[in-house]
């Protein structure tokens, strides 16, 4: 959640009333119907990524500041699920997919996705130590150091882009 403080906030506050919250979602392609998110929703977020306060979203809609935080939070887990959601689709149509088990070092990653890659005739763009970096960047804190600490599957698309889930 986007905290509300304004202390980390670069400049002055922006002036709520010049900002066109539908010209915005217009702008972004906005469709309620086939969004994960509510209207309400995508205007909180589109009103924060502005810069606008909640207590100034607040004070827009006729709306508290804990509802707005209420509302953005929702909206953030949902683009965070939908997110996933998308991730898991293109695991499952991912033409190679490799399960790297906890305990794993990572310097033996490399090896079992480039042996996967070739099974299924697909090209890896990448050196063995940008892959351990690209596996461990998108394994965030399942991987420390060397170890893979929690199981990971890595999925290479017929493009050869990799990426990295957590299940």
């Amino acid at each position: 959640m986007v905290a509300d403080d304004g202390a980390s906030d670069p400049g002055p506050d922006p002036d709520p009333d010049d900002i066109d919250a539908e010209a915005l979602l217009e702008r972004a392609g906005f469709d309620a119907d086939e969004s994960v998110l509510t209207r309400r929703q995508a205007e909180v977020l589109a009103l924060r990524e502005r810069g606008l306060r909640q207590s100034d979203i607040a004070d827009r809609l006729g709306t508290s500041r804990a509802n707005v935080s209420s509302v953005e939070a929702s909206a953030r887990d949902n683009v965070a699920s939908a997110r996933e959601t998308v991730a898991f689709a293109e695991a499952l149509a991912a033409p190679v997919r490799v399960e790297i088990e906890a305990g794993t070092d990572l310097y033996d990653a490399p090896k079992r996705v480039y042996d996967a890659c070739d099974e299924a005739g697909v090209k890896v763009n990448q050196t063995a130590p940008d892959l351990m970096k690209t596996i461990g960047e998108g394994a965030g804190d399942a991987v420390h150091g060397r170890e893979v600490r929690d199981r990971l599957f890595v999925t290479v698309d017929a493009t050869g882009t990799i990426r990295v889930r957590r299940p």
